[in-house]
């Protein structure tokens, strides 16, 4: 039996009981591809709409920065370049100050927006316009959910003559009424009545910006109408970016404003004159002892229309304690921190109340 199995296993003993094998042609593996290439085409197709959008989430307060950071920066060259007109007389870039705005804008949109590059406050927050209207959200070349082409030729244009252009005619269009006064025309001439379509059309615009806050808020896509109207739509330029702008120093300079709020409500509480006599012991500056009794204590000048501060009769400027009687219902004398109760003229019988809340 062994034998046997091994006379059958001998390859040159078995070589010809086997049958002998077919040896393909040249070209079999081009005619079985082209017959399998429409089946294998569309199963991609199919899987390709199978696959669900990759949703992708901006920032709203990345895009509300943005658009903050390009103000200020605007404003920063602006600032520039009038410094660069100094020596020029005053009053001059005042009446050409919306072609100098313009001017700027039409720079940051020639050297960002029209070279496909973002501008100074987005690229801060790694952000760029895709155009929307252009970008397929399914299929295999979704691959982070931030891919899609820039704004087209004709959207560049667009976004130009409605930034750049609207805002430089809308501020003339405010500065030639205003200087025409059209508002203050009869009620049926046709000045009255552009201002009156003016003062709408501008009403229908906030109104309109409003709700597209509310939606902006909502959902997240174009923060201004233009935006929404081109379908210009801000999202990352880079999956794997750091916010720019330091936390550090946005804490700190939180930290600042509040505590400038803060003085700037507790200062106008506080009476000056009273801490003054308060801290004037033990200042080592004699020099208040030996002061013009003559002149004013609140403007320290001499005063053109004398007037006393009764009962302690110490002169005032009549502007100075009037507003300061008025202002304080409980106004004390800056000098001997009196209460002052009533205002006479120096050298007359013409005698005052102080008034009163």
């Amino acid at each position: 039996m062994k034998e046997e199995e091994i006379l059958t296993l001998n390859p040159t003993s078995s070589s010809s009981s086997l049958p002998s094998l077919e040896i393909p042609s040249e070209d079999a593996w081009v005619n079985t591809s082209q017959r399998l290439l429409p089946q294998w085409q569309q199963h991609s197709v199919t899987t390709s709409s199978s696959q669900p959008p990759i949703p992708i989430s901006i920032s709203r307060v990345n895009q509300v920065d943005a658009a903050r950071l390009d103000i200020e920066i605007s404003g920063m060259l602006k600032e520039q370049l009038v410094k660069v007109f100094n020596l020029i007389k005053p009053g001059f870039l005042f009446q050409y100050e919306p072609e100098l705005d313009a001017f700027l804008e039409f720079l940051i949109w020639r050297f960002s927006i029209w070279v496909d590059k973002p501008t100074p406050g987005n690229a801060l927050m790694n952000l760029r316009y895709r155009d929307e209207s252009a970008t397929t959200m399914t299929g295999k070349e979704v691959r982070t959910g931030l891919e899609g082409p820039g704004l087209t030729m004709s959207k560049k244009i667009w976004y130009c003559l409605a930034t750049v252009g609207g805002q430089y005619f809308w501020a003339r269009l405010q500065s030639f009424s205003a200087f025409r006064r059209w508002g203050d025309s009869e009620q049926r001439s046709l000045a009255h009545r552009t201002w009156g379509m003016v003062r709408h059309l501008e009403g229908f615009y906030r109104a309109a910006s409003f709700i597209n806050l509310l939606i902006f808020l909502y959902k997240g896509w174009y923060r201004s109408l233009i935006e929404r109207a081109l379908k210009a739509r801000l999202v990352y330029g880079s999956p794997n970016m750091n916010r720019a702008v330091s936390f550090e120093y946005m804490n700190r300079q939180l930290v600042w404003n509040e505590f400038s709020e803060m003085l700037l409500l507790v200062l106008p509480l506080l009476n000056s004159s009273s801490i003054r006599k308060i801290l004037l012991p033990f200042s080592k500056d004699k020099s208040s002892g030996s002061e013009d009794v003559t002149a004013c204590p609140i403007c320290q000048a001499n005063p053109t229309t004398p007037f006393l501060a009764l009962p302690c009769e110490h002169r005032y400027c009549y502007y100075c304690l009037r507003t300061r009687c008025a202002a304080t219902p409980s106004f004390r004398c800056s000098r001997c921190n009196e209460p002052v109760v009533a205002i006479q003229r120096h050298g007359g019988p013409t005698k005052s109340t102080a008034p009163s809340s």
